[in-house]
């Protein structure tokens, strides 16, 4: 019988992916087709997209002073995030195969899109697929993070943690000794709805 969490965790992933249908509803209001990864507008559909766009000296004019001095500390931070990117992709392609982990798709939470928008201009395009890859890098590596600890430690906490990752209602209930003795060998290995 499942428990008040996991009801809850449950009811949880219905309403995200409620939240998913309702937001590709979309497509119909603002008239895009997805295609072979590519996202089409209709013609006059892009011809009303270009009148929003703001030229590239006019953002540059218009854009405050200390936008433009923390500018490079955003972009600092690109370093750090590839080796991070690299360094995760590494270790899931060497070590989930070892411990019998389905591995993470990237592409499931990297994704580039926001090109294909006429009223973003170059420097708003560029700053776009900066952020998207930086936080769909972040929820690769939580899920990547998140099936590790399934398979290497899966207790929940004690203390209330903000952001569950998508295996947390699978794990242990804290200070259950006996749970964690008789179930940790199936909890390691339950994948199967990944499957």
């Amino acid at each position: 019988m499942p428990t008040q969490l996991e009801v809850l965790m449950d009811k949880m992933k219905v309403l995200e992916d409620e939240l998913i249908e309702e937001l590709q509803k979309h497509q119909e209001e603002f008239s895009y087709k997805i295609i072979q990864q590519r996202v089409l507008f209709e013609d006059n559909i892009i011809s009303k997209h270009k009148e929003y766009a703001k030229q590239v000296l006019t953002y540059i004019n218009d854009a405050k002073l200390k936008h433009i001095l923390t500018t490079p500390l955003i972009w600092i931070c690109i370093f750090p995030v590839v080796l991070m990117d690299i360094t995760i992709s590494l270790y899931q392609a060497v070590c989930f195969p070892v411990y019998g982990i389905p591995k993470v798709k990237r592409q499931d939470y990297i994704v580039f899109d926001r090109q294909y928008l006429n009223y973003l201009n170059l420097i708003e395009k560029i700053n776009c697929g900066y952020c998207s890859y930086v936080n769909g890098l972040f929820g690769y590596l939580q899920e990547i993070a998140g099936r590790t600890e399934q398979f290497w430690c899966p207790i929940k906490h004690a203390k209330r943690i903000r952001n569950l990752h998508s295996r947390y209602q699978r794990f242990i209930d804290y200070g259950d000794a006996k749970a964690y003795r008789a179930s940790i060998e199936d909890i390691r290995h339950d994948f199967k709805d990944l499957e």
